[in-house]
C-alpha cells in the first residue's frame, strides 16, 4: 500500500466523534488540557477575565449539588499563585447548539455558593458587541459572579496568534498548541465559523430591496445584530492572518449600550438600505469602513488618507498613485480640498494614473485628503458559499486590505538636513559677494536716525 494514503497520528483525533454530546466533550477536554499544558495560551485566555498569572489547573464534568439536583458543568478552570486563586466554571456548546438561560443561571448559583469568580461560556455564538454575552440571564445573579463568553472563532484566533506571532517558549508546548489548532480547524470538531445571517435575513433583504422595510418590522433587530457579529468575525479572521488585534470600530456609547448600536443600524437600514461599520487594525493609515448596500447589491470598503502638506496638487496626487501601483485599476479615488462642501472630484484609479490633474477640481484650493474605495457585488444568500452575503463581505475586506491598505503609508515631512561643508562654503561665498549696500550692517529704517552722533549737550540754565 502506498504511504501517501496513510493518515498521520494526531494528538487530538477527529475520528470517532458521534453526536453533539461527544463533540462537546472532546472539544472541552482538548481545549482545557492545552490551556493547562501551554502556559502562554492559558494565560492569554484567562487574563482578560481577572485571573492572575499562575499555575493553571483544568477539569471536566465536575459534579456539584444545587438543592436536590446534581449538575455537571462541562469544565472548571483554576488559576493559583501562592495563597490566591481564580476559579471559573465552563459551559461549552459546539455546532449550532446555543447556550440555555436556565443552565447558565444554575451554574451562576453554584459559583456563588462555592465562592468561585466566574462562569465562562464557549460556543459558536458571536455577540454583536465585544464584552456582551449572547444569552440573557437574571442580572441579580451577576452581583458576585461574573459571566464571560468566548466564541470558538476567538479561541482559534488566539491560539494561532500565540503560536505563530507571539510565540511559545517550549517547542513541545508549541507543537501541542498546533495540534489544538488543527483540531479546531477541522469541520468535525464543531468549532464552526460564522455561517448564518439568521432566519429573518431573507425577509429583511427582500423588504429593503422593495423599499418597504420599516424599523419596527419583525426580525430587523436580529439581522442588524448579525451584521455586527459578522464584522467581529471578519475582524477576528483577518487578525488571525495578520497576527494583530483587528477590532470593530465602536463609540464609547455603543460599547456601553449595545442596544443603541443595534438601533442605529436598524434606522440606517430602513432609511437608506445600508449597513455600515468599521474595522481598526493597528499600524494602518486609517480604519477600514465597510458598507453593505442591500438595495444596490454591493459591498464597499473605503478609507480616508490625509494628503501631504506640501507640494502642488498634482504632486500630492502622484504621492498617492505611487503607493497604489499594484492596486486594481477600478478603485475609486476621491480628492477632498480645503474649504469645500460636498464630495470632491472623483475618478477611477486607471484614469488618475494617466491624468493626475483629473482629481484637481480647483488648482487654487489645497488638497487635504483622499478617499479610496473598492466596490464589489454583494452576495444575497443567508449561509456560506458562493453567492452568500457573509462570504462577499469577508472577501471584500480581505481583498481591500491585501491590495490597498497594507501598501499605504501616512505622509510625514522630511526632517531638516545638515549642510555639508561644501554647501556651507558655497553659502559663505555668496554672502561675500553681496554689495555693501545690502550687508547686514547697513542702516535700517528701524535704526536710530543718527546712531553715531554725539549725545546732545544738556540745555543751559
Amino acid at each position: 500500500m502506498a504511504e501517501n494514503s496513510w493518515h498521520e497520528a494526531r494528538l487530538i483525533p477527529t475520528s470517532g466523534i458521534n453526536g453533539a454530546e461527544e463533540q462537546e466533550r472532546r472539544a472541552t477536554s482538548a481545549l482545557l488540557a492545552v490551556m493547562s499544558a501551554v502556559r502562554e495560551f492559558g494565560r492569554t485566555l484567562t487574563k482578560p477575565y481577572g485571573a492572575m498569572a499562575g499555575n493553571v489547573e483544568t477539569y471536566i464534568e465536575v459534579p456539584f449539588l444545587l438543592g436536590d439536583k446534581k449538575l455537571f458543568p462541562d469544565g472548571l478552570i483554576r488559576v493559583s499563585r501562592g495563597q490566591k486563586s481564580w476559579t471559573a466554571l465552563v459551559e461549552v456548546k459546539t455546532g449550532s447548539n446555543q447556550l440555555a438561560t436556565e443552565q447558565l443561571e444554575n451554574y451562576l448559583d453554584i459559583a456563588r455558593e462555592q465562592g468561585f469568580d466566574a462562569v465562562l461560556t464557549i460556543s459558536n455564538e458571536i455577540p454583536a458587541v465585544p464584552g456582551q454575552h449572547p444569552t440573557k440571564v437574571d442580572k441579580r445573579k451577576l452581583r458576585k459572579v461574573a459571566l464571560h463568553h468566548l466564541s470558538w472563532t476567538q479561541v482559534l484566533s488566539e491560539a494561532v496568534m500565540q503560536k505563530e506571532f507571539r510565540g511559545v517558549a517550549d517547542p513541545d508546548q508549541a507543537w501541542i498548541l498546533g495540534e489544538l489548532i488543527r483540531y479546531l480547524e477541522h469541520p468535525r470538531s464543531g468549532a464552526m465559523e460564522f455561517d448564518d445571517m439568521g432566519e429573518s435575513w431573507v425577509a429583511v433583504r427582500d423588504s429593503v430591496k422593495a423599499s418597504t422595510l420599516r424599523a419596527t418590522d419583525k426580525g430587523v433587530d436580529a439581522v442588524a445584530a448579525r451584521f455586527d457579529a459578522l464584522l467581529r468575525f471578519v475582524s477576528l479572521s483577518l487578525g488571525r492572518q495578520l497576527g494583530a488585534e483587528a477590532t470593530p470600530v465602536l463609540t464609547r456609547k455603543e460599547l456601553g449600550e449595545p442596544s443603541f448600536r443595534t438601533q442605529t443600524l436598524v434606522t440606517e437600514l430602513a432609511a437608506s438600505g445600508t449597513f455600515a461599520g468599521g474595522i481598526r487594525i493597528p499600524g494602518t493609515v486609517a480604519d477600514i469602513m465597510v458598507t453593505a448596500d442591500l438595495r444596490a447589491g454591493t459591498v464597499s470598503c473605503h478609507l480616508d488618507v490625509e494628503a501631504p502638506r506640501e507640494g502642488r496638487p498634482t504632486t500630492r496626487v502622484n504621492w498617492l498613485v505611487r503607493q497604489l501601483k499594484n492596486a486594481p485599476e477600478t478603485l475609486r479615488i476621491e480628492a477632498r480640498a480645503a474649504h469645500s462642501r460636498g464630495p470632491g472630484a472623483a475618478e477611477l484609479l486607471r484614469d488618475v494614473r494617466e491624468n493626475p490633474a483629473s482629481l484637481v477640481a480647483d488648482p487654487a484650493k489645497e488638497l487635504r485628503g483622499f478617499r479610496i474605495a473598492m466596490t464589489v457585488p454583494m452576495g444575497t444568500k443567508r449561509g456560506r458559499g458562493r453567492g452568500a452575503f457573509i462570504d462577499s463581505v469577508q472577501d471584500a475586506v480581505d481583498a481591500f486590505y491585501a491590495e490597498v491598505v497594507q501598501h499605504l503609508k501616512a505622509w510625514s515631512a522630511a526632517p531638516p538636513r545638515l549642510r555639508t561643508e561644501a554647501e556651507a562654503q558655497a553659502v559663505a561665498s555668496e554672502q561675500d559677494s553681496i554689495p555693501p549696500a545690502l550687508v547686514s550692517t547697513a542702516i535700517s529704517s528701524q535704526d536710530d536716525a543718527t546712531p553715531d552722533a554725539e549725545p546732545a549737550a544738556a540745555p543751559s540754565e
